[in-house]
Parts: C-alpha cells; sequence; structure tokens
C-alpha cells in the first residue's frame, strides 16, 4: 500500500510538474526528477526489490519502441553524417572516457566501468523536444537531435550488453563473443519477422480496444522472446517498430487512440523510474557512512562532469571539421557554430539511464556507486542543462527557420489538387460541397500562419459552440445516449485538427 501510495502522490507532483514547466519553459522531465527524488526520501517509503529482467522490459522496451517508431529510415540516410557522429562516435566517446574515471578512480573492472558508461552515455531528447520544437530553431537540428534519440539508446545498450556478459562470464570471456556476433543480426532478423507479423494481425482488430492492447502484448513478447533466444532485444525491438511504421495500416481513430496510449504509458513509466531510482538511492545512501558517501558524491560528480565535457568538446570539434566536408559533398550548409553549441548542451539524460541501471543484478561491482552515479548524471544534467536550454536558445538568437511550414504548405495544396481530380467527373450538390471544402484548404495552405492561427481559433469556438449545444441537448433528454457519443467523437477529431499536431502534444502537459 505504501507503494501506491507513493506513486499517487508522485503522479499527482508529476501533473502539477507539468504545468510548471510550461511556464518555466524547463523540460518536464526535469520537474518529474526533483519531484520523484522528493517522494523516495519522505519517511516511510518503501523499499522495493525489483528483477533486473523485468525493469528492461517494462521500462526500456516501450521506450525504445516509442522512440523507433517515429523514426523514419529515409532520415537516417538523409542525416547520416552528423546522426553517426552523435549517436555512434559521441556514445562511444563518452562511454570510453566514463570508463576511464571508473578505473582510475573507482576501480571498478574494465567490463564494470564500460559497463557504467554505457549507461550514462545516451543523451535522452524527448527531454529537450518542447525547446526543439520552439519557433526559430533551425529545422535540421531538431530533426538531428530528435534521431539521435533512438540511435544512441541503441549503440548504448548494446555496448551495455556487451559489457554485461563479459561481467558475468568472469573468466570465460572468450565463449562471450561468438554469442555477442550471433545476437545483433539475429536480433535484427527477429525484429522484423515480429514487426511483419504484427502488421498482418493489427488489422484483424481494428477499431477494437484489443488492437491497442495488442501492440503493447506485442512489445513485450518481443523483448522477451528475443532475451530468452540469446538474441539483442534491443535490436529486435528496434527493427520490429520501424517494419510495423513502414507497414502501418491502422484507421485514424486507432492511430490517435493508440498515440495517446502510448504517450501516456511511456510518461507514467517515466515517473515510476524516478520514484524506484530515488527508493533505491535512499537505501544506498542511508547504508553509507561519512567517508563512503563523501566518496561516493565525488564520484558522481566526477562522472557528471565527464559526460557533459566529452559531450561538448566531441559536438563543437565534430561542427568545425564537418565544414570541409559538407562543401566536398555539396551537402549544402554545413551546421553552424550556433547549431553546434545547442546540440552539445542537448544532453539531458532520461528514463533509459534510469532504467537500465535499475536493471543492474545484485553480484553487479560496486552497484551502489554505479547507481548513484546514474542518478546524478540524470539529476544534474536535468536541473543545469535543461534549466539552462531555453536561455541559451534566445541568446543565441536563430535565424527564423520557415522551411518546415512551407513544406507543409506545398504538401497540403499537392494533396488538395489530388482530392479534386477525384471529383473531376461529378458535379452534383455533394461533389460543389466538397469542392468548396478542398478550395478553402487550398486557400489556407498559402494563408500567413497567423491568419491560419486566426482560422483555427474560429474552428475551435464554432466547436466549442457545438458541444454546449449537445450537452444541452443530452441534459433535455432530446438527443439518445449513443447519438450523443458519436457526434461527441466526431468534434474530438475535429478539435484535433484544429488544433493541429504541435498543440495535441500530451507529453507538454
Amino acid at each position: 500500500m505504501a507503494l501506491f501510495e507513493s506513486l499517487l502522490l508522485l503522479l499527482l507532483l508529476a501533473i502539477v510538474s507539468l504545468q510548471l514547466s510550461r511556464r518555466l519553459r524547463v523540460p518536464y522531465p526535469a520537474m518529474l526528477a526533483v519531484a520523484g527524488i522528493g517522494v523516495a526520501m519522505l519517511p516511510g517509503a518503501p523499499h522495493i526489490a525489483l528483477d533486473p529482467h523485468l525493469v528492461m522490459a517494462l521500462f526500456i522496451a516501450p521506450a525504445i519502441l516509442n522512440a523507433a517508431f517515429d523514426f523514419p529510415p529515409r532520415t537516417l540516410r538523409r542525416h547520416w553524417l552528423p546522426l553517426v557522429a552523435l549517436a555512434v562516435v559521441a556514445v562511444l566517446l563518452t562511454t570510453a572516457a566514463v570508463a576511464w574515471v571508473g578505473v582510475a578512480f573507482a576501480g571498478l573492472p574494465l567490463a564494470a566501468a564500460v559497463a557504467l558508461g554505457a549507461i550514462v552515455a545516451p543523451p535522452d531528447a524527448a527531454a529537450a523536444a518542447a525547446m526543439l520544437d520552439r519557433d526559430g530553431m533551425p529545422r535540421t537540428t531538431a530533426t538531428v537531435l530528435k534521431g539521435e534519440s533512438l540511435l544512441n539508446d541503441a549503440v548504448a545498450l548494446l555496448v551495455f550488453s556487451a559489457a554485461l556478459r563479459f561481467v558475468e562470464a568472469g573468466d570465460e570471456v572468450l565463449a562471450v563473443v561468438p554469442q555477442i556476433a550471433l545476437a545483433i543480426p539475429g536480433g535484427l532478423v527477429f525484429g522484423i519477422a515480429m514487426g511483419r507479423i504484427a502488421a498482418v494481425v493489427q488489422p484483424l482488430l481494428a477499431g477494437t480496444l484489443g488492437g491497442i492492447a495488442l501492440q503493447f502484448v506485442w512489445t513485450f513478447a518481443t523483448w522477451i522472446f528475443a532475451e530468452r533466444l540469446g538474441l539483442s532485444a534491443i535490436l529486435a525491438i528496434v527493427a520490429a517498430a520501424m517494419t510495423v511504421a513502414h507497414y502501418d495500416r491502422q484507421s485514424a481513430r486507432d492511430r490517435v487512440h493508440a498515440f495517446v496510449a502510448w504517450d501516456f504509458v511511456v510518461f507514467v513509466l517515466n515517473v515510476l523510474a524516478f520514484l524506484f531510482i530515488g527508493l533505491e538511492a535512499r537505501t544506498i545512501v542511508l547504508a553509507l557512512d561519512g567517508p563512503q558517501l563523501r566518496h561516493a558524491a565525488a564520484f558522481a560528480g566526477l562522472v557528471l562532469a565527464t559526460v557533459i565535457g566529452v559531450r561538448i568538446v566531441w559536438t563543437l570539434i565534430y561542427n568545425r571539421l564537418v565544414q570541409p566536408v559538407y562543401r566536398r559533398l555539396g551537402r549544402g550548409d554545413a551546421p553552424t557554430l550556433k547549431q553546434g553549441i545547442v546540440a552539445s548542451w542537448c544532453g539531458m539524460r532520461g528514463m533509459v539511464t534510469l532504467g537500465v541501471a535499475l536493471a543492474l543484478p545484485a553480484s553487479f561491482p560496486q552497484r551502489d556507486l554505479v547507481v548513484l552515479a546514474a542518478l546524478a548524471v540524470v539529476l544534474g544534467t536535468l536541473v543545469i542543462q535543461g534549466a539552462t536550454l531555453e536561455p541559451l536558445i534566445r541568446l543565441l538568437r536563430f535565424p527564423p527557420d520557415d522551411s518546415h511550414g512551407e513544406a507543409l504548405m506545398r504538401t497540403r495544396e499537392r494533396l488538395a489538387d489530388v482530392a479534386c481530380a477525384v471529383l473531376a467527373d461529378r458535379d452534383d450538390r455533394a461533389a460543389r460541397t466538397v469542392r468548396d471544402e478542398l478550395d478553402a484548404e487550398r486557400r489556407e495552405a498559402h494563408a500567413d500562419p497567423a491568419r491560419l492561427a486566426d482560422i483555427d481559433k474560429l474552428r475551435l469556438a464554432t466547436i466549442r459552440a457545438r458541444r454546449e449545444a449537445l450537452e444541452t441537448l443530452r441534459r433535455d433528454g432530446d438527443v439518445d445516449d449513443d447519438v450523443y457519443i458519436e457526434l461527441q467523437q466526431e468534434l474530438d477529431l475535429s478539435e484535433i485538427a484544429a488544433l493541429r499536431r504541435k498543440a495535441f502534444d500530451l507529453a507538454n502537459g
């Protein structure tokens, strides 16, 4: 019961934190981190022992799938150079630097130190998403940083899994190498197969709650079966999610429901991760005496400084080195120094780091010290970088980037033209009505953003008026419940369209 009460309290604080983060322009995980640690430190907070395998499946699988589903392979092809620099090189450099710190200052075995480096290496772009979507931010910078989140998680988790196998193998190190060599391609093949199966089964459950439930069952099953087969569960989830996204056959209604369900589940898992890591940190801190605690705090601070420093140094070095490469390859304008500065400061760590730290087995060398270091990196990057990212973006004063709006305009106009072609052979009243609607959409495609915002405000006002009228009809008994529910759903979909995608972002409150 104490755990349930703590969870309810943290969920309440998380809701308040969401509102505060919107007003203060601070990434909500930063507020959530403080709230989670605060609740965990309250008197009477329970001690929870979690199965490492359960933690990986529960926390990591949904987070990886949610990111992979929205990551088109075309983005990787188009922005492969910065993505490799940030998601591969930066992660490996951070892992190596932290591993050296772990060996030199904490006496960790090499494999355990590498595992620590992999735990704290991957930044979480979701923590900075609200800042990256603000007006004025270069579109390519936001795209690369969001794409980085998935790839660096995959790279870091692969390194962590390999390091953990070496730790558990002890003297049987050579026996692990063939297993790892099989796990990587095997995980990809297994994930693609699971994705194809889901793409076939999904349409059979269209329009039912079972279809949404199946997505979660399929996600966890993919992870668990991959682990049981000795394959890379991380790559299996990534491959499965991209396969399902490629063959997506969901209806519009199912897709809206699925987005909401996944956003909510990942949010709640974030809440749980901060609560559990806080509870574990409390137990560890209470068990340490004064000198041990000071040593742990100093080591955690050193790891935090290393993580922040390596990303800044490497990102700025890459930013300068890539200038002639872009010119030689004819890839257009290279990233500016301002873009490099923002990318170097978008290093907040999040749920993946917390989840992997919680998944460490009890026999892991100096586990308590590693968990505290991981927690310090998450808290430190969220508070230090998260609280200063918005002022940094304002200080750099990026020139307006209208490429996203222009691309939307062009694509909307082309879609309207295609729709009008369908009506070419008809001139009855129904066709004229639809044609008028399409003409209005075409005019909107060329409207300036201020006018579009005004149109959307008027649409929302008419929707609110219809809602009030519908509620009145229901109270007066002039409409049956089944009619009321269907009309309410139609108004909901109309409101979603009027709000547009950016406004319909539950993750930002």
